[in-house]
């Protein structure tokens, strides 16, 4: 099991009304890009970081791993804004090398930490959801919201298959560990082509084999499964509604008044 599905099962959050995170998450997704706020980032970051970690019950440490996988992205992608390889010195810092000087600017600085922490806070919205709420229940909410049956279906069917070909990949590596086929850099390259190979004419035969047994079962064009029923909060939704309403304030005073 993927490590986030396996989280989002055992959060304390997860039979909180998904339309209520749903909406949430994606309100302050909004408000952290359409602001561009270092102080909304932040802000964002720490609360989704508390109801995750304490109201969800995900270790906190596990939670900071897996935020520090796109922090190191965000960090080198930035890189290229803040440093500059230039013969004029610039505010910041400047160290030579040879006629020219790796240098950089506050300017640069600053807007490299603005887009660090938006883009951080835009995955904490993200993971909020995501480790916290199943993924039929996100169908489902997407259902409620009449997104196209298609797309809905086309989700359903990704998610179920990445199990399947991370199943069916897990015990073809380990076959190839057993014959020792990673046992240098040229061998682990060939079975790594081998094993694509299989598992492409795997999930091909899986997908026939899929819609054959779909068909004998009155598929109609429209995949029907049964959904979970969580109660409405009123609570919540006065919590999220003050919450989202001073992101607003905050969001306008930023781009209005300053």
């Amino acid at each position: 099991m993927i490590i986030v599905d396996k989280l989002c099962y055992l959060s304390k959050l997860r039979y909180v009304n998904p339309m209520e995170k749903f909406v949430f998450a994606m309100l302050t997704l909004i408000f952290c890009i359409v602001s561009r706020s270092i102080a909304i980032g932040i802000l964002t970051i720490a609360v989704n970081s508390w109801l995750t970690i304490v109201r969800g019950g995900i270790s906190a440490v596990r939670y900071r791993n897996l935020m520090m996988v796109p922090l190191a992205f965000l960090v080198l992608s930035t890189a290229a804004i803040i440093i500059n390889i230039s013969r004029q010195l610039l505010d910041a810092f400047a160290i030579p090398l040879g006629n020219w000087y790796l240098t950089g600017s506050f300017a640069g600085i600053a807007h490299g930490a603005q887009l660090i922490i938006t883009a951080l806070a835009s995955v904490s919205c993200l993971y909020f959801l995501s480790f916290n709420t199943t993924m039929t229940d996100i169908l489902s909410v997407l259902r409620k919201l009449h997104v196209p049956a298609l797309m809905v279906e086309l989700m359903l069917l990704i998610y179920r298959y990445i199990f399947v070909l991370l199943d069916v990949a897990y015990y073809i590596s380990t076959s190839q560990n057993a014959r020792l086929g990673h046992k240098d850099l040229k061998t682990s390259i060939k079975s790594f082509a081998a094993m694509v190979q299989a598992l492409f004419v795997r999930a091909m035969k899986r997908s026939r084999n899929l819609y054959d047994a779909m068909e004998s079962r009155g598929y109609d064009g429209e995949i029907k499964v049964l959904e979970e029923s969580h109660p409405v909060s009123r609570r919540n939704i006065c919590y999220i509604a003050i919450y989202e309403t001073a992101l607003l304030l905050f969001t306008l005073w930023f781009k209005c008044f300053r």
